[in-house]
């Protein structure tokens, strides 16, 4: 065999280990890689509820330029408040009173540049909050439709609308992450089954926004989730977002 020859069949040899070898990886790579298919679904929950817990804010406050007798006008404030809560079958164990607050009052004067000219003491405002919380909804709420008696008995008294919460929150945002897995299980078999396909073993599992609205109310949802505590009867819904091999 000729120079030339050997070297030919050294070049070919060369260049079929070369084709092998590609054709090895290739195989490899295509069964170590090969992506199977998944597919992912969103399933919903949601249920409508009443809250059972009340928590309502009101402030008392008294003016007078001497300190003394503005603190003891405003106790007998609080006294004619706590005889208003009792004939209304308000607990004292559901209410308290937070420390006193007191504030001094000027007069400030101004001239016509809006300078500061003179400050002019006028006298002290002490005042109290109220602060309310009853699983008797009901009875609240009826105590407050008639907070004007102690408006007309000459008592300031400034009353904020009521917060509404549910003590089983917790447990109920455990059944409804339940049905909204469920949910979201059907939905995946029912696209699966009409694909001619099956589902498989689940891979991912991700809870969506936890959201408390009102009821039968245009109120919008927020990415960041919404809790409602204005309405008494209200709507809580949860999403789940499943990933199953196909």
């Amino acid at each position: 065999m000729t120079t030339q020859n050997t070297n030919n069949v050294k070049h070919l040899i060369i260049a079929s280990a070369i084709i092998l070898s590609a054709f090895l990886i290739s195989n490899a790579w295509i069964t170590t890689h090969n992506p199977k298919k998944t597919i992912y679904v969103t399933g919903l929950a949601q249920k409508d509820f009443t809250s059972d817990l009340i928590v309502w804010n009101a402030k008392v406050s008294r003016f007078s330029n001497d300190l003394k007798e503005a603190n003891k006008l405003l106790n007998n404030d609080i006294e004619k408040i706590k005889k208003f809560l009792s004939e209304n079958s308000i607990q004292e164990s559901e209410y308290h009173f937070t420390p006193i607050q007191i504030n001094r009052e000027y007069d400030n004067k101004y001239n016509e540049n809006g300078t500061l000219i003179s400050t002019i003491f006028k006298g002290f405002t002490v005042s109290q909050n109220l602060v309310l919380e009853s699983k008797n909804v009901s009875v609240v709420e009826k105590m407050i439709s008639k907070i004007g008696e102690i408006i007309n008995e000459g008592i300031e008294f400034d009353v904020a609308q009521p917060d509404y919460f549910y003590t089983k929150l917790s447990d109920l945002k455990i059944k409804l992450l339940e049905e909204a897995t469920k949910d979201a299980q059907t939905r995946a078999e029912t696209i699966a089954k009409n694909g001619g396909s099956q589902i498989g073993k689940l891979k991912n599992a991700t809870m969506g926004v936890f959201q408390i609205t009102a009821q039968n109310s245009n109120e919008s949802y927020d990415w960041g989730g919404s809790f409602n505590t204005k309405s008494k009867n209200k709507t809580a819904s949860i999403t789940v977002r499943l990933e199953y091999e196909l």
